[in-house]
C-alpha cells in the first residue's frame, strides 16, 4: 500500500516520511471500515495511505460519527 500510494496520505497529500510516533509517519487505513468483516479486511481496493496525524484525528471523528462504532 504504502509503495502503491507513493507514501503520500491520500487525504491530505502530505508525504509520509516520518517515523513513528511523527504525525507524518505512514498508516495503513481502510477506507470503508471492516468491523471484523474479514473480506473487507483484506481487501487491498480497500486500503489507503494515510498520515498518523491524519488518522489520529479526522479519521477518528468520521468513525465516531457513525452510527454503530
Amino acid at each position: 500500500m504504502l509503495r502503491r500510494d507513493l507514501y503520500t496520505c491520500k487525504q491530505t497529500g502530505v508525504l509520509c516520511i516520518g517515523k513513528y510516533p511523527a504525525d507524518n509517519s505512514p498508516v495503513v487505513d481502510h477506507k470503508i471500515p471492516h468491523r471484523g468483516d474479514e473480506r473487507l479486511f483484506w481487501d487491498v481496493n480497500n486500503l489507503q495511505t494515510v498520515s498518523k496525524a491524519y488518522h489520529d484525528s479526522e479519521k477518528q471523528k468520521q468513525e465516531r460519527a457513525t452510527p454503530g462504532w
